[in-house]
């Protein structure tokens, strides 16, 4: 994710999902605010637009994430927003996130954005339209296939998420630092 803003379009936050296994990412355009309800209504949309029709039959899906920003280890509504996504979805999602000052190390940034970098760069970054265009056109001699759309929903900042909510969060922390790696179960 990275934020790039301009004073006469506005905001353009590029936030992704990036699928190891077929060399797949999507890329959701937000114009409001990076938050973590922003960040799971990215993943939610690559699962409806590309994750369901790949793993049909998929019971639990793994989310690697950065240790800090939108979907911090320590975010409490990035863990409400996965529990509702869980919940949507009827997937349990096993959350591993990068330890602090690893961020780096997400293949993410080595497999999509560094070629979306590459193939916008010098060009005029114009439009919303131009944004999402560059961003899905990007393509690599090994079949990187990227998908992109506008997000153009409103996302609030500032939400408090009290202890009685966190403690409606179906978390289960996992064996190996349960501070950065945990499991959401769907509520049904």
């Amino acid at each position: 994710m990275h934020d790039f803003p301009d004073k006469k379009l506005g905001k353009a936050i590029p936030y992704g999902v990036y699928d190891l296994a077929s060399n797949e990412g999507w890329v959701s355009v937000g114009i409001d605010h990076d938050t973590a309800r922003f960040a799971t209504a990215s993943v939610r949309r690559w699962w409806q637009e590309m994750g369901c029709r790949r793993f049909p039959g998929a019971t639990q899906l793994l989310i690697t994430a950065d240790g800090g920003g939108s979907n911090s280890s320590r975010n409490r509504l990035w863990k409400i927003a996965l529990q509702e996504l869980a919940d949507q979805v009827g997937l349990q999602l096993e959350i591993c996130h990068f330890p602090p000052g690893t961020s780096k190390w997400n293949k993410i940034e080595h497999r999509l954005f560094c070629f979306i970098t590459k193939n916008w760069r010098g060009r005029p970054l114009t439009s919303y339209e131009v944004i999402v265009n560059l961003i899905a056109s990007t393509t690599t001699t090994s079949g990187l296939l990227v998908k992109a759309a506008l997000d153009t929903g409103h996302y609030e900042t500032g939400i408090e998420v009290t202890d009685e909510e966190l403690a409606g969060v179906k978390l289960t922390p996992a064996k190996f630092h349960g501070e950065w790696n945990y499991f959401i179960h769907p509520a049904k």
